[in-house]
């Protein structure tokens, strides 16, 4: 039993060792445009090259921000179990990180396996960290500075776990058994059939909707090219027309996940702003515009808005409109209840320097509208870095407030009591005669 803990001991500082030196570097950003280049002409050895200093680098810079969370939540058990994952990947990826010049196809191929590994050990990472932040919500109250903290590493978190499925799909779909689609390089398609993916994502939510409220609003896309100032309705109240297409060199599933949780979202304030009994709702409204530096998606409903008060928590991780669902076992997702589906969406648009912003009219409805890169040399990696500027961020409080307001002084007991202020006169009424 000795020899096993020093052995255990050992290890963890080799590994420690190996973290520090690979957080030293920060991570190589591609493009959309390398991605597609390298993917056209490089090779399985090129690409192994990449990637086995390329990964642990990535790993190592998320891994060492683990150190600077609150304690209460590192000790979780389902963080802890998070970190353990993590260092069973990097761990993985050491065994490839020496020699050149004995490096044969069957290394290459335990290379790709390890990746296809990491990848499905990783699949329940995203509800897996969720669920340690509700275990410290449960256990612990969680003061400014803690949630502070949490917000910003979890979007470097998720950030990083985006890239790193980027990379491992790419390496796996391209040189491994994965399933490549025709004209997809990789995971990426040159040709993005933009109004494609809008109709698949809005025809699957409006399935869920149908299930849960047994009704659901219609669809109205229109379509505007910046570029020549034409524009057309591609799909109205759900009857395609002629359509114009409209590509972009993207990641389809990324877009799809971003509408597919705006249009799920849309539909459900429609429904239940309107009542679920009723005989006609307003449509779901969609404008696809390409520019020539932005491609901008605005999806437009209308399902009574959101207050000014609550937009601020629309994409922190603690919050959600809808009740947290109960674990039922189905493997229909839920409408909504995990707070996950905003924060995870602008994550995606971020990441080849996108953005998804939202706008709202309450009492009528809102606006969501995703922008994407239009050219594809444009479209660059948005990726954490582990250094000084992120460490201090873990350890600068939240700054006090230093403007007066009614919210702020009501927290403080005032010096004299309300009745000894001088009442106020009554103003005058005044009367008209006709």
């Amino acid at each position: 039993m000795r020899i096993y803990r020093i052995l255990y001991r050992q290890a963890r500082t080799l590994l420690e060792e190996r973290l520090d030196y690979y957080s030293q570097f920060n991570p190589s950003p591609l493009s959309m445009q390398q991605f597609t280049d390298f993917g056209e002409n490089a090779t399985n050895m090129d690409s192994f090259m990449f990637l086995r200093k390329e990964l642990p680098v990535r790993l190592a810079n998320i891994m060492k921000e683990f150190n600077l969370l609150p304690g209460k939540l590192l000790h979780m058990p389902s963080v802890g179990i998070v970190r353990d994952l993590y260092r069973q990947s990097f761990t993985d990826l050491l065994q490839f990180e020496n020699g050149t010049s004995n490096i044969t196809t069957t290394t290459l191929d335990k290379f790709t396996d390890a990746l296809v590994k990491i990848r499905n050990r990783h699949v329940d990472v995203v509800m897996t960290m969720a669920q340690g932040v509700m275990e410290l919500k449960d256990a612990h109250a969680i003061n400014a500075n803690t949630e502070s903290n949490i917000q910003y590493f979890l979007d470097r978190f998720y950030m990083n776990r985006i890239s790193i499925r980027m990379l491992i799909n790419q390496h796996t779909i391209l040189f491994g058994d994965g399933v490549n689609h025709q004209n997809h390089i990789g995971c990426i398609d040159p040709h993005c059939d933009v109004v494609r993916v809008i109709e698949d994502a809005y025809s699957n939510a409006r399935f869920l909707c149908d299930q849960y409220y047994l009704a659901s609003p219609e669809l109205i896309l229109r379509y505007h090219n910046g570029m020549d100032k034409s524009s057309r309705t591609i799909m109205a109240a759900g009857s395609p027309a002629d359509k114009t297409p409209v590509s972009v060199v993207y990641v389809p599933s990324h877009l799809y996940h971003m509408l597919f949780e705006l249009f799920k979202n849309a539909m459900r304030a429609v429904v239940e702003h309107h009542g679920p009994g009723s005989d006609i709702f307003p449509p779901v409204e969609v404008l696809l515009v390409m520019g020539q530096e932005d491609l901008t998606i605005k999806l437009s409903d209308q399902g009574g808005g959101i207050p000014r008060s609550v937009m601020d928590l629309l994409f922190n991780y603690m919050y959600s409109t809808a009740p947290q669902p109960a674990v039922s076992g189905l493997d229909t997702p839920p409408l909504a209840g995990y707070g996950y589906g905003l924060p995870l969406s602008r994550l995606y648009a971020r990441y080849f320097h996108g953005d998804l912003q939202l706008t709202s009219c309450e009492g009528y409805g809102s606006d969501a509208v995703i922008y994407l890169k239009a050219l594809s040399s444009e479209a660059n990696e948005l990726l954490p870095v582990y250094n000084k500027t992120c460490q201090r961020q873990y350890s600068t409080p939240v700054q006090t407030h230093d403007w007066s307001s009614q919210v702020h002084s009501a927290q403080f007991v005032r010096p004299f009591s309300t009745s000894s202020r001088p009442k106020t006169p009554t103003p005058p009424v005044i009367t008209t005669t006709q």
